[in-house]
Parts: C-alpha cells; sequence; structure tokens
C-alpha cells in the first residue's frame, strides 16, 4: 500500500520507495532529504569548541583557547614568500589531480632520505590536508560492512572519517596505565574476518605518546600475520621531544611498505595548517586510484598551497628545530604542572603539543553535580574562560585534552585557573 511506502517531491513528481530505512531520512524542506548516513556522522568536537571559545572572546570575556590542534607560530617567512611569488607567476590554474610534480618529488626525495625507503613520485598523492588524505584512503580502499580497528583515544575525525563509507571502526581502548598505547594481545583479539586494517597516530593525538620501534615492530608482527593494511597517521612526526627517534610505521619490518599508507603534512610541522596541504605515500596502485577519487571529488589542492609547501620541504629547516624545541619546553612547563594537581593523572608526552590528562578521581567524587568530562569542560569555560576539549570526544571519558600550542604565559594562567577550579 502506498502508505506503508515513504513518498517524497521532486520537481512536482511523486515518487515512493519501498525501503523502510528511509522513514530515518530527515526532511530538510520539500524534495531535500538527509542521507541516512548522517543521522550518525558527529561534529568536530575540536572545532566546536574552538568556536564557542572565539564567541565568548567575541563577547569581550578573557578567554584562554587551549582547544585547537594548531600551532601559534606564524608560517615561516621564506615559505610565504614562494606563495607570494607563485601568485606574481601565474601559478593559480589547475594542476594536476594528484598534485605538482615538483610537489610529489620534493615529498618523495624527503622521504626516503629521512627514511631509507625509496619512493618516486607515483607513490604521493597530494591532498586537501591530511584529514582529506584519510578520506581519500578509507573511500578507494573500504567496502561497507569492512573493519578498521581504531585505538582509543583517537583524533575525533578517525571513526567519522570509516563510518562514512559504511565500514565499522572497532574502537580498541588503551589505557594510561599502559601510557595509552595499543597492546599487541589488544589487537589480536579485536581481528575478525571482516577486519581490512589497522589505523595508527604516532606522535598521538590526543595524548602525545609516542611508540617505540620495538613497539610497533610488535604491531606489524600482526599485522602482517593478519594480512592486514596500516594507515599510520604520522602528521607529527618531525615533532618529537627528548631525541626520540622519529619511527615511521614501515621502516620497522621489511616489506611493510606494501601494506602501509602513510598519511603526514605541512600543517603542523611548518605551522601550515590553512594552507591545507596533506598527503599520502602508498603502493603505487594505491595512488592510482586515489589520484583519480580526487580528481572526480576536488580536482587539485591549491595550486599556491603547493609551491608554498616545495619551499616548506626543500628549505630551510631551522625553523622547525626551533618550534620543536618551544614545544619541548612548554611539554616540560604542562607536565610539571599536571602531575602536581591532585587528582591528575598524565601519560608520557613523547611529542605533538597536547596533554591528555586523567580526572576521572574527580569525576568520581560528584562535585558541581558533573558526572562527565564534557560537563567538566564546559564547567570549565564556563567559570574560568579556559578551553579545553572532553576526552569523550576520543572515545576516552574520564579525560581532558588541552592542546600546549600557546605562549608560556597563557599556559601557566590556563593551568592556574583549572587548578583553582579543582581545588575551589
Amino acid at each position: 500500500m502506498i502508505e506503508e511506502r515513504f513518498r517524497y517531491l521532486i520537481d512536482g513528481t511523486v515518487f515512493t520507495s519501498p525501503k523502510r530505512s528511509v522513514y530515518t531520512h530527515m526532511k530538510l524542506k520539500n524534495s531535500l532529504y538527509l542521507a541516512n548516513r548522517m543521522a550518525s556522522l558527529e561534529p568536530s568536537a575540536t572545532l566546536a569548541m574552538a568556536a564557542r571559545a572565539s564567541a565568548m572572546k567575541a563577547s569581550g570575556l578573557d578567554v584562554i583557547d587551549l582547544s585547537v590542534g594548531e600551532p601559534d607560530f606564524p608560517t615561516p617567512q621564506h615559505i610565504c614568500e614562494a606563495a607570494e611569488k607563485a601568485i606574481r607567476a601565474g601559478k593559480t590554474k589547475y594542476t594536476p589531480a594528484a598534485g605538482i610534480p615538483e610537489l610529489r618529488k620534493a615529498i618523495a626525495d624527503d622521504w626516503t632520505q629521512r627514511t631509507g625507503i625509496e619512493v618516486s613520485p607515483k607513490h604521493i598523492v597530494v591532498s586537501n590536508g591530511a584529514k582529506h588524505a584519510l578520506h581519500n584512503v578509507f573511500t578507494a580502499t573500504l567496502n561497507e560492512g569492512d573493519e578498521v580497528i581504531v585505538p582509543t583515544p583517537y583524533w575525533v575525525s578517525y571513526a567519522e572519517l570509516v563510518k562514512i563509507t559504511g565500514a565499522k571502526p572497532v574502537l580498541v581502548p588503551t589505557h594510561i596505565e599502559e601510557n595509552f598505547k595499543l597492546q599487541p594481545n589488544a589487537f589480536r583479539e579485536a581481528i575478525t574476518p571482516k577486519t581490512r586494517m589497522l589505523l595508527l597516530c604516532s606522535p598521538s593525538n590526543p595524548t602525545g605518546v609516542v611508540y617505540t620501534p620495538e613497539e610497533l615492530g610488535a604491531l606489524a608482527d600482526i599485522a602482517i600475520d593478519a594480512n592486514l593494511a596500516v594507515i599510520s597517521d604520522e602528521i607529527y612526526d618531525q615533532l618529537i621531544f627528548d631525541n626520540r627517534p622519529t619511527v615511521s610505521f614501515p621502516t620497522v619490518r621489511p616489506g611493510l611498505s606494501d601494506r602501509t599508507v602513510v598519511v603526514a603534512g605541512v600543517s603542523k610541522t611548518y605551522s601550515m595548517t590553512g594552507w591545507r596541504i596533506g598527503w599520502t605515500i602508498s603502493p603505487e596502485p594505491l595512488a592510482k586510484s586515489i589520484g583519480s577519487l580526487q580528481s572526480q571529488e576536488t580536482s587539485n589542492p591549491c595550486s599556491v598551497s603547493q609551491h608554498a609547501a616545495i619551499a616548506a620541504i626543500t628549505g630551510p629547516q631551522q625553523c622547525v628545530a626551533d618550534m620543536q624545541c618551544e614545544f619541548q619546553k612548554r611539554r616540560d612547563l604542562v607536565t610539571e604542572r599536571l602531575k602536581a594537581m591532585t587528582g591528575v593523572k598524565l601519560p608520557d608526552i613523547g611529542g605533538a603539543f597536547y596533554a591528555f590528562f586523567d580526572i576521572s578521581e574527580h569525576l568520581a567524587s560528584g562535585r558541581r553535580g558533573i558526572e562527565n568530562s564534557l560537563q567538566w569542560c564546559e564547567a570549565v569555560l564556563e567559570e574560568k574562560h579556559v578551553a579545553l576539549v572532553a576526552g569523550s570526544a576520543f572515545g576516552a571519558e574520564g579525560n581532558v585534552r588541552m592542546s600546549f600550542a600557546a605562549s608560556e604565559e597563557q599556559l601557566n594562567e590556563g593551568l592556574s585557573r583549572i587548578e583553582n577550579f579543582l581545588t575551589g
């Protein structure tokens, strides 16, 4: 019966659908309905908190925003000059979808030099940031019902990007006692006949932890044995502290390059978040497919940004060393002060620019009627005007993420306000 079929109007024509799932569509206006996949899609919690903090600042409040994963340094001058030169030279037209040859070669040469793994421009696809690169990989490799193992806590977009493809993120908890690192036994137990890949991030967003070569090797052995692909998000790979080695996943075992996709970019290393240049390094057949996908979805990344990225990768690297040094000083400050706070636990922060600290003891006390990390962060924002991100957004309730991409003065003031909130 027509009543049992979903009716909708497009340009004056009535169509019907026998699929009861269509009932879940959200009507926008007349013929516009949201796809079913949008029902489970969550907005970015980090961007939402940043927007809220920005609105409070605009209203005149003294807000310290420690929510955003963005270096607070300006883009180095030589990179900006390269962009200006590209504009003056008319480098403002379409480029090859996978990126201009000069940039792909620069990425390949740099990667080969730093890792010892020889790659060519054919393995590189330049995208509109690392988030877009991840989307490309998942779209090109995952079918509906496939499973992707994602250790928690995880960057907020991982699970959502997997779900968009119709695949399933399998969230495997890690614990602060294990320094928030995926343990081999937990990895092995999460594998099913539907598992297609493991998604790793080291240095980690949100925890800042860095896997050792031995730890990555143990995970690699399991991936090889189970014939799984590995997506290695290495966007923070040059922001590592205490002279720890920079370890790219495919270097820890022979032959891993054939089953690994490395995701990287210029956003964090060169303070170029808004330039939107990321990339994938993958086996050539996959790179070719990703390039074809991108040609249909977005065409090319910004032409001017690509020329700026060449200058970033091939130009002076002292700016990277200086930024890494400053972040390590801030790491030391944040670590010392957070560990001195009663009821706060913190993992070993080996890289990136985040502190992911455990407040479960405070939540368990029931003070202020606060029951979870989101309520806690909202209270800190409203009462103390410090913007943080709830651990629940990263799949790890009971924790809070703090970015230390801020000045020492701001960090000290923000930490004092947090301490006052905990003890007040």
